[in-house]
């Protein structure tokens, strides 16, 4: 609610349509995206789903392509907030790991841009394409109204987020008990954590971890897919201090893959307050959410690779 006021009263005062027009600036010759989506995925570095607030005027007008990338580059990287909690974890059995998390949440950045593009090319004019972009204006009659008209909307965010969460994470539940229930009948251990673990076994080799560790590291992305990066990291830790992971690069890999919001939560969060901003394109983010989900998950992904790559 805060930083969603804020961000209101810095467009009243002609602050951030200037921001977003030398992103556009930079980025289209960089990487040819327009400057709220890049704008957009920038923030997210630091801040999460309060991003959306810094384009909040920009979303109604965006192309599909656009809102698949400001999804992708929520999911596939990390609020700087939350990076105390994993180092927390990590820090008596990889001391280094701070380090490795900031670059890791840094990389996923324009690695989410890149995966979401590849996943849904834009096929529109972006309205902050280009070097020659029409700034936005504020409605708001003043600094108060401008405020207020901010800290209604970001309440409308949170309850959007919360709606939805709590929707997606009650219906994961139902189909994790359903196929525990099957699997009881039929004698087999069945899970949604269990069944991704496999899918992501490939995955994690093509990563570059270690045969042997594979199945691990698989099982830890399945684990965040389906129930937030905390736990997964949470194992990361356990499987370290109990020496199961054979290869010496396996531990930084994992930490680097598993920086990421990329799982069924996020995504809920991140579709809920779009839809709480512009409810008029909820068809659109709904038509989009599942492509950014894999986008973001396989921009964390190219970032382990990376990581991989480097790592002695």
């Amino acid at each position: 609610v805060f930083f969603s006021a804020l961000m209101s009263l810095f467009y009243y005062w002609r602050m951030m349509p200037w921001l977003i027009r030398g992103f556009a600036r930079v980025f289209t010759r960089l990487m040819g995206v327009s400057g709220a989506e890049s704008l957009c995925t920038a923030a997210n570095i630091f801040v999460g789903i309060e991003s959306l607030a810094a384009i909040r005027p920009y979303l109604a007008r965006m192309t599909r392509s656009e809102l698949c990338t400001i999804l992708t580059g929520g999911l596939a990287t990390v609020a700087s907030s939350m990076l105390a909690v994993y180092v927390l974890f990590l820090k008596d059995v990889f001391p280094t790991i701070a380090g490795h998390l900031i670059s890791a949440s840094i990389l996923s950045a324009p690695a989410s841009l890149i995966m979401s593009k590849l996943i849904y090319p834009e096929s529109g004019t972006p309205e902050t394409l280009g070097l020659d972009i029409r700034m936005s204006k504020s409605d708001d009659a003043g600094s108060v109204d401008a405020v207020i008209n901010g800290a209604m909307a970001g309440m409308k965010l949170v309850m959007g987020v919360v709606a939805l969460l709590m929707a997606f994470l009650s219906l994961l539940a139902l189909a994790d008990m359903v196929l525990g229930g099957l699997g009881r009948w039929a004698g087999a251990d069945l899970s949604l954590r269990r069944m991704l673990g496999w899918m992501f076994v490939p995955l994690a080799w093509c990563m570059g971890v270690p045969a042997a560790d594979c199945r691990a590291v698989g099982g830890l992305l399945g684990l965040r897919l389906v129930a937030t990066e905390i736990p997964a990291y949470q194992e990361l830790a356990g499987l370290m201090a109990s020496g199961a992971l054979a290869g010496v690069r396996t531990p930084t890999i994992a930490a680097y893959a598993l920086c990421g919001f990329a799982h069924v939560a996020s995504l809920a969060i991140f579709v809920g307050g779009v839809t709480a901003l512009v409810p008029e394109r909820r068809a659109d983010v709904v038509a989009v959410g599942f492509r950014s989900l894999v986008a973001a998950t396989l921009a964390c992904l190219m970032t382990g690779a990376v990581a991989g790559l480097f790592c002695r």
